[in-house]
């Protein structure tokens, strides 16, 4: 192996560009090409985002996830200014709505101590009003240093920065076969073949897909589950006056349906999170026979869905009932109607599955046949982005042995 990187970045999103970013800043002068499989960058999870800047309440402190959040959003925040992309720190509740959930609250609250987040503090009803008047709630968790960002903008700015330093980003270009031979790496795409000594994996959706056609065995599949919106119409956005939240359960990766201002000025509320029967399916009927049949015959998904049936149910009734969606929303704000909400748009996340249906919950970057895969970044991967990177350069230049 050579002594600087010469190297293959599978990925055009948020991830993948921070990482060939991370590796160009530490190694300036190295030989680089990310590869992406369609015409744009960021056109999946980092563009179906929700552009929350996530704070690190949720996550198990020592954990990835809580370290690399809490210090990414701080990053980022900095990093949208240094550029002038859209963000607002515009803070966030998260709202107990009777007193069952108020112990898990409380351990919200201690892991937000835990985790180093800033301007995290309990209130009760009265405050609660003031700073979200049609909330409603016995006691709420506010999170002042939370907001939301523009994340293709910060995804663009990072292909920007890595071709001003020598790197090269090809688009349309979908990896179909790749093949190791002696120290070098030969990948076949629709754009033609290319070859590097070391290769780094951040394919997201397909991240378990790359990593099989590398020859390895990632002891996991991606399961993708969509979660899809509805829009507050425009004269009913003075609802909502920053983020609403509902107290998640602490045993299911995703949050509930909740209210998200965007940087563009509209407030989405959702998601649900339903199985995708596609990977990249942002519809309810988007089917891939052969990627819906890769998830029916996995052992893991059928152990996931004998635990969770009953909340899995609950979020396809929401997805086909608007009455349903406008139901649990109400939770949180009660002066709601049915009449105030739109479709809006929809998202899908790439949720890595054990074969004992266990759930990956925090982010896996993992060394197999002679490349560096990382194989679960999900949300909130995107506020992240720029320690995962630099995490995921530092392992590949201790692995391939980058001086």
């Amino acid at each position: 192996m050579g002594t600087s990187p010469n190297l293959i970045v599978i990925g055009g999103g948020i991830v993948g560009l921070s990482t060939a970013m991370a590796v160009l800043e530490s190694f300036p002068g190295a030989h680089l090409v990310l590869l992406e499989k369609e015409p744009d960058l960021a056109r999946h999870q980092t563009g179906h985002n929700s552009g929350v800047i996530h704070s690190g309440i949720y996550y198990r402190p020592g954990s990835l996830k809580a370290q690399f959040t809490v210090e990414g959003a701080r990053a980022l925040v900095d990093f949208a200014a240094e550029h002038d992309i859209a963000h607002e720190l515009c803070g966030k509740v998260v709202v107990a709505t009777d007193d069952s959930e108020k112990p898990r609250l409380a351990e919200l609250h201690r892991r937000a101590e835990a985790n180093g987040v800033a301007g995290v503090s309990l209130i009760g009803p009265d405050e609660l009003r003031e700073v979200e008047p049609h909330a409603a709630g016995v006691q709420a968790l506010r999170v002042q240093s939370t907001g939301i960002i523009d994340y293709v903008g910060i995804a663009e700015k990072y292909g920007d920065l890595i071709r001003r330093s020598g790197g090269e980003i090809v688009t349309n270009a979908e990896v179909t076969r790749i093949e190791r031979y002696g120290a070098m790496t030969r990948l076949d795409t629709t754009a033609g073949t290319f070859e590097a000594e070391n290769l780094i994996n951040c394919a997201g959706l397909y991240s378990d897909t790359m990593a099989r056609l590398a020859g390895c065995d990632p002891r996991l599949r991606i399961v993708p589950f969509r979660g899809e919106y509805y829009e507050l119409v425009p004269e009913r956005r003075d609802l909502v006056r920053s983020l609403i939240y509902p107290v998640p359960d602490p045993s299911f990766p995703f949050l509930g349906v909740h209210f998200t201002r965007m940087v563009g000025g509209g407030v989405e509320a959702g998601p649900n999170a339903v199985l995708s029967l596609k990977r990249e399916g942002y519809g309810k009927t988007d089917l891939h026979v052969g990627e819906a049949l890769q998830t029916l015959t996995y052992p893991g998904f059928w152990q996931l869905a004998r635990k969770y049936w009953r909340t899995g149910a609950g979020e396809i009734y929401r997805s086909f009932s608007k009455a349903a969606f406008v139901g649990a929303l109400q939770r949180l704000l009660p002066d709601l109607q049915a009449s105030d909400l739109v479709p809006g748009g929809s998202g899908v996340r790439a949720q890595a599955i054990a074969p004992d249906g266990g759930l990956l919950d925090d982010f896996a970057i993992e060394t197999l046949g002679g490349a560096v895969h990382v194989l679960n970044a999900p949300s909130p991967a995107a506020t992240a982005s720029l320690p995962i990177g630099r995490a995921v350069a530092s392992r590949a230049a201790d692995y391939f042995g980058w001086r």
